[in-house]
């Protein structure tokens, strides 16, 4: 059994990969998308977005981090893939399932969905483009507005050459809106020979368990459920998960991270991102949310998590 943590684009960057592969359990990661559009890109671009090329391709906690491309044109595709391989990535992932409306409009993401062709075309220039060494793997949704291409869409990526895929268990037009169907996850799995791996509205470890039983899939990628609870992937182990007390030393790497790499003007709302995720697992991130919205700094709000996580351990003494 292997736990994935998801791309989520403008929250799950390398930032919080950095925090949340710090708290273990998590096997494999995957970028948020670069959008391949018409050019070559440069070799910044690729570090910029994913630096952890610069050290072997795994986060500070040794986790592996795929890199995970989006576009619609196979040449491009691929000639920004073999530019990304000669980085020596741990894997290349392409997004076919992003529900972003300026990503559709651009002909990238989940609209590729109603194209089986042209995702067995891209799948597979990619594939040739790319080392026998690198895994290429993909990610797509049941569907665009319903799921009659599903079958044909996942066997246009294997066929393509795709060693995994993982499938979001709902439609572009689902949204992220409960429930998450992983009830439609056996026959994908059933029909392919490559690994399936099921996402969606794994909120908790009893959803970890219960999407596995229903889906069959032997493998599991969580996103928002990580943020929300950074111990998450510790609980799915059978271990004890991270009380609030315990988050301080990650509280320590993000803000680190946020305010080395983050503009200041985005600081703010970077921090409150993350606290307003862990409201939904921690009362005191909810107290905290309440009572520092009004500060003028982002440093300010961080101080505040800190201190309230400090009369947490005491407390807790």
């Amino acid at each position: 059994m292997r736990i994935y943590l998801a791309p989520m684009e403008g929250l799950l960057d390398h930032v919080l990969r950095d925090v949340l592969t710090r708290s273990s359990g998590i096997d494999v990661c995957v970028s948020e998308f670069i959008r391949i559009s018409g050019s070559l890109l440069p070799k910044r671009t690729f570090y910029r977005s994913v630096p952890e090329l610069l050290t072997g391709g795994k986060t500070p906690g040794g986790v592996p981090v795929r890199v995970q491309l989006l576009g619609s044109d196979p040449v491009c595709m691929a000639e920004n893939a073999e530019r990304l391989a000669s980085l020596n990535p741990p894997g290349i992932d392409l997004n076919f399932g992003c529900p972003a409306k300026t990503v559709n409009r651009h002909g990238g993401g989940a609209l590729l969905l109603k194209t089986p062709d042209l995702i067995h075309d891209v799948v597979r220039a990619v594939r040739q483009a790319v080392p026998a060494h690198i895994p290429v793997t993909t990610k797509m949704r049941l569907g665009y507005e319903d799921q009659s291409l599903t079958l044909e869409c996942a066997h246009a990526m294997e066929n393509g050459g795709s060693a995994e895929l993982v499938v979001h268990a709902r439609t572009k037009t689902d949204g992220y809106r409960p429930p998450a169907y992983w009830e439609k996850l056996p026959a994908i799995r059933e029909a392919l020979r490559i690994p399936v791996i099921a996402n969606g509205e794994v909120w908790t470890a009893a959803d970890f368990h219960r999407c596995r039983e229903v889906s069959g899939c032997e493998d599991v990628m969580i996103g928002r459920g990580m943020v929300a609870n950074p111990g998450l992937a510790l609980e799915v182990l059978g271990k004890a998960g991270l009380a609030w007390h315990e988050l301080a030393p990650l509280v320590h790497v993000f803000w680190h991270n946020v305010e080395t790499r983050i503009l200041p003007k985005y600081q703010g709302g970077r921090v409150k991102q993350w606290l307003g995720y862990m409201r939904r697992q921690y009362p005191q991130a909810d107290a905290v949310f309440v009572e520092g919205r009004a500060l003028p700094e982002a440093r300010d709000l961080v101080a505040l998590m800190l201190e309230s996580m400090r009369q947490a351990e005491v407390a807790h003494a």
